[in-house]
Formats: C-alpha cells, structure tokens, sequence
C-alpha cells in the first residue's frame, strides 16, 4: 500500500508498453493514436531520464495541449493535475517535458509526420474518424468501426520506433515552487467551503466567486478561457 504504483513501475522497467496502454485506455475510455503517443512519449521519458513520481511534485510533467495524449502522459509518469505535479501550457503542441527539481529534463515532441507510420497499417482510421469525430455524421455502426480500428492504430504507435514518431530535446526550465497551501474560507452568501484565493470581499462580507459574479478561468476542449457570469 505504500507504493500504489508499483505495477505500473514494474511494466514501465520491463518494457510492457502495449500493456500501458491498455491500462491507460481504462483511464482514458477509448484507444485512439493520441492516448498512445501519450504513453509511448512518456515511457520514453521516464525510462531516459529514470525519474519515478509518487505524487509529491518532485518530479514534473508538462503538457502543451489537452488532447488526448495528456492522459497518456498522466498515467505513465504519474503526475496529474490532482497531484500538482501536472503543468499545463496552452500551446497546442503534441508535446511534453518530464523534469525533476533539480532541473534533469526532457521534452517530447511528436514530430509533423508521424500519423504516416499508423495510418498505412490501419487505412481506414482516418476516414472513419473525420466521419464520426470531425464531422459528427457517423451513425452506431460507424463509431464501433472507429474503436476498432482506433485500437489496432494505438498498438501501431507503440510498436513504431520512437525516433521515428517522436524528436526528443534538453531542455532548460523555470521550475515552479511547491504548490501552496491556502486556508478555506466560507462563502458568506452560499456557505460554502471555498479556497481563500478564490473569495472577494463586498462590505463586510467574503464571497465566493460565483456569488461575487465575479470572472474565472476554464478549461475545456477550446484550451483555457476567461468565464464571465
């Protein structure tokens, strides 16, 4: 129980890529090229530079967009949003850097070419997905094809050789503090338990942000944007 990720460390040492990728998908919910270009980018990653994460921000994962790959990237290096440990930056690159404190770090960028090495193995992956995924226009039997063939092109990735799909660089980085520990407040409108740095003050009151009507930032599909009540 002290090493809850034990098994993954074990696959990641013993080269059980395919099998970190079927786990990965658990997470994920789907296989599709980017959740194993995630996995792939990351076992390479963490194998390079041997930099084990136990969820305590010693080591670092950035991520440059939030595609499907940072779900890869998540579980293999062990650093997540939820952790601290996960830095987003919204560039839209198919690109991440594992780093520990010290400033040991590497960055994986998938290279412009590299959908060329899956999709002649599976041809009819990228039919199939601008039909059910860009276009929105497939019908049941159309999405159960997509999985399908959506899985045979993961495997693909994972057995491709990584300097064929993947240019990897030294990088130099700000590393960030240890995330901070802010004390709670309560909302003096809605009573509810809410971060410190997140609360307005209105006369005498603390208020939350929502009912301060007051702007905040989210992520979705679009990257990060502004939010305005």
């Amino acid at each position: 129980m002290m090493e809850p990720r034990k098994e993954i460390w074990e696959l990641i040492e013993k080269g059980k890529v395919e099998e970190l990728l079927h786990r990965a998908a658990v997470l994920h919910g789907h296989y599709c090229p980017g959740l194993a270009l995630g996995v792939k980018g990351s076992y390479e990653l963490v194998k390079r530079l041997n930099l084990k994460s136990d969820g305590m921000e010693d080591v670092l994962a950035i991520v440059e967009t939030n595609n499907c790959s940072t779900d890869g990237v998540q579980f293999v290096t062990g650093c997540s949003f939820g952790n601290n440990s996960l830095i987003f930056r919204d560039l839209g690159k198919t690109a991440f850097t594992l780093s520990d404190r010290g400033g040991n770090s590497l960055r994986a960028r998938v290279v412009n070419d590299a959908s060329g090495h899956w999709e002649e193995k599976v041809e009819d992956f990228s039919g199939l997905f601008e039909k059910v995924v860009e276009k929105r226009e497939g019908d049941e039997d159309d999405k159960e094809k997509l999985m399908d063939v959506s899985e045979k092109a993961s495997v693909a990735v994972i057995h491709t050789d990584s300097e064929k799909i993947f240019d990897f660089e030294k990088v130099e980085l700000d590393i960030p503090d240890y995330a901070p520990i802010h004390e709670s407040h309560i909302c003096d409108q809605c009573g509810e338990k809410v971060m410190a740095t997140r609360t307005v003050e209105r006369d005498a009151d603390v208020l939350c942000l929502s009912c301060a009507d007051e702007g905040y930032s989210e992520l979705t599909g679009y990257g990060i944007q502004g939010v305005e009540w």
